[in-house]
């Protein structure tokens, strides 16, 4: 796929804005996502994000690369003389810790791995049958410590959110989903508006069929973008925070230079419509389980 503006390079990088989550705290709208990478591309990305102007990165124990990231972190630190309160790093609760004592045992060795004392958000990465209240116990003592600014949820339905609700004294800052032109799960939406929930989109870019969508191909041709910023665009202006996943330093350049245009009312709706609610996780399989291995027996390969 082509970008336009020629080779991109990281001179004239544009401010990414800020939402404000539900205890106050200031979270990029865009940022760094690093599933599927090893740690040493991982390492390789957050640093070039880091120098190219991204301050939230995006991990998670399940993708076996926290320690990559945090080489990536103090690397991309060093080449920007910023400081460790100028990022803002999410990692995520692992299946296999999930439960009260497991989760609290675990954050130790996350938090070692990123090479830092506290991590900006903490998700909580499935809610596994049977555990997930606990979990969410734990991690309420995690942030009462100071060990996580923020605490939040991934992946949670309507029913299992509503219980969580109910049995948590902390309300989640962020819900991350999959969301993309293909997937809305609007009812989720719907209920995390309610509660002043964040929703967050995993796999923003919808993967191989959003990309190419002819639909979508002449909105990108009418603003001399490229499909990846339209869709990136679209969900930030619905007040989505996204965090795109690139090991390719111009695509991570090219998936920030999505602040300088607007799509209308029109190209919005155009691009909503083309909904089919196609989950890349098929959750049937899943079962909601406490499968130490994750999920990626279940994941299609997408951005």
């Amino acid at each position: 796929m082509a970008y336009n503006k020629g080779t991109l390079t990281g001179g004239d990088i544009m401010t990414i804005p800020t939402v404000t989550l539900n205890n106050g705290l200031k979270m990029p709208q865009l940022g760094m996502g690093v599933w599927k990478t090893s740690n040493r591309d991982a390492k390789q990305a957050v640093t070039m994000a880091i120098k190219d102007g991204y301050t939230l990165i995006d991990t998670a124990k399940q993708y076996g690369n926290e320690a990559g990231v945090g080489e990536g972190i103090q690397e991309g630190l060093k080449a920007t003389g910023k400081s460790r309160e100028d990022l803002f790093i999410t990692t995520k609760v692992f299946n296999g810790d999930q439960g009260y004592q497991p989760t609290l045992d675990a954050i130790e060795g996350q938090l070692d791995a990123l090479q830092t004392d506290y991590v900006d958000l903490l998700l909580m990465h499935w809610p596994v049958n049977g555990l997930y209240n606990a979990t969410w116990w734990a991690m309420e003592e995690i942030y009462a410590a100071g060990k996580a600014k923020a605490i939040g949820v991934c992946n949670f339905n309507v029913e299992r959110l509503s219980d969580l609700l109910d049995n948590g004294s902390v309300v989640p800052a962020v819900n991350q989903i999959e969301f993309n032109p293909r997937i809305h799960q609007d009812d989720v939406r719907d209920l995390c508006r309610q509660h002043n929930i964040q929703v967050e989109a995993w796999s923003p870019l919808g993967g191989g069929a959003a990309l190419s969508n002819p639909t979508i191909q002449t909105i990108a041709d009418a603003h001399q973008k490229t499909v990846a910023q339209v869709i990136l665009r679209w969900e930030l202006q619905q007040g989505l925070v996204v965090i795109p996943k690139s090991v390719h330093e111009e695509r991570i350049i090219a998936n920030q230079r999505v602040f300088d245009f607007t799509l209308t009312d029109t190209e919005m709706a155009t691009i909503f419509s083309l909904n089919t609610e196609e989950h890349a996780i098929w959750y049937d399989k899943f079962k909601w389980s406490g499968n130490p291995n994750g999920v990626d027996d279940y994941i299609d390969n997408r951005d």
